[in-house]
């Protein structure tokens, strides 16, 4: 079963521009989500990268009922994201790093409760299920602090509460540990690990910490100017851009640079020569080979395997649609460990069809309010439940 589906997601906007010197105005259209698919099965946990502007956070809204899709169609929890929003909003969390759910001036234990109100659970069940997380997340000497007097960690680690409260299917987390120190990094992460192992929640996360994604995600979706560009493992990431591993050997004595090595590269020497590092590719030699052909040459005294770095991979991939990177390989539509070599080419460089209407013009119908506030269509519920307590 999925708990998100995607077919052919498409989002554009209309921009109009005045032209210099001249009256009047030029019509763009800028394409920012471009025939999108993928699904998400449930209880999966599902890491969603890109650079600045490749299209994810359109892409979550769209998810979310915030923004109405300019074609395709998309499922999340098995609804219409947009027809039935308020249905949806109780069976999904979602965390915008830069936004809040939570109220400013009130203690945090308010929030808890404003929120348990607009979710309709019973006061037992939203003092249990407060109570549980409070315990977990370690909060309750923050509890009758405003949420403007919370540190950013404190706050983060609330937000989340707050998204968990009424046990979502669904959980999106947008840069959910943005500006965090390591520690309250840590707490979060194994915090989401056993809530992902005791409930089964299915989780989407979007973040430039490649730690997050390491550490929480199985599977990696990589969007690249609102075309999806990767779909598979890390490890199977690093395979397609032709990241190396790197084996570094510590020598018994003094040796010569190890060069010429059949698949091997050589990149430092250090303590003459007494250690060195060498990067092949897994593809065309394996470590034992390359060991092999060290220890014919000289005696190893110690060995390590330095797997490729995340972060470089991923920089890799978006710095190939500027040319400065090798080109990616694959072809045609993405498939599960590829990337299709046509999916970088710029948005600018697609030019939208004429006619298309920009919901985010005329606002669509019954979610402006959402797309103020980055919520995920509580938005007229939290007003009638300030009211009534």
């Amino acid at each position: 079963m999925n708990t998100v589906e995607v077919s052919e997601l498409t989002r554009q906007f209309v921009l109009r521009r005045s032209r210099r010197g001249r009256r009047g105005h030029v019509r763009e259209v800028l394409t920012a989500v471009d025939s999108m698919s993928f699904h998400i099965e449930s209880g999966s946990a599902v890491g969603y990268i890109g650079a600045n502007g490749a299209g994810k956070s359109t892409t979550i809204k769209m998810l979310t009922g915030i923004l109405v899709p300019t074609s395709g169609t998309v499922r999340t929890c098995g609804l219409d994201p947009v027809r039935r929003r308020r249905e949806l909003a109780g069976r999904i969390g979602v965390v915008f790093g830069q936004r809040s759910q939570l109220w400013w001036d009130l203690p945090l234990r308010e929030s808890f409760t404003i929120l348990a109100a607009i979710h309709r659970l019973e006061p037992a069940a939203a003092r249990r299920r407060t109570d549980e997380l409070v315990e977990q997340l370690e909060m309750g000497h923050t509890l009758d602090t405003p949420v403007r007097q919370l540190s950013l960690g404190q706050r983060m680690r609330a937000e989340i509460a707050a998204a968990l409260l009424h046990r979502p299917e669904l959980l999106i987390l947008d840069e959910p540990t943005i500006g965090l120190d390591v520690l309250s990094k840590q707490r979060l992460r194994e915090f989401l690990r056993r809530e992902r192992a005791d409930s089964g929640t299915t989780l989407l996360l979007t973040t430039h910490d490649m730690g997050d994604i390491e550490r929480l995600c199985e599977r990696v979706l990589v969007v690249d100017h609102g075309r999806l560009a990767y779909d598979g493992t890390l490890p199977g990431l690093a395979r397609t851009v032709g990241a190396r591993r790197v084996l570094v050997v510590d020598l018994a004595r003094p040796s010569d640079d190890l060069t010429g090595l059949a698949g091997a590269t050589l990149l430092a020497a250090e303590a003459d020569g007494m250690r060195q590092r060498l990067a092949f590719d897994p593809e065309i030699t394996t470590a034992a080979q390359l060991l092999a052909a060290i220890s014919n040459r000289v005696e190893v005294r110690d060995l390590s395997i330095e797997e490729p770095d995340i972060e470089d991979v991923v920089r890799r991939i978006y710095s190939a649609g500027d040319g400065t990177a090798p080109a990616l390989s694959g072809a045609g539509a993405v498939a599960r460990g590829t990337i299709p070599g046509g999916g970088l080419e710029s948005a600018a460089e697609r030019p939208g069809e004429q006619g298309v209407q920009d919901t985010a013009e005329g606002g669509a119908a019954g979610v402006e309010d959402a797309a103020q506030r980055g919520a995920t269509g509580v938005d007229d519920d939290r007003n009638h439940a300030s009211t009534s307590l």
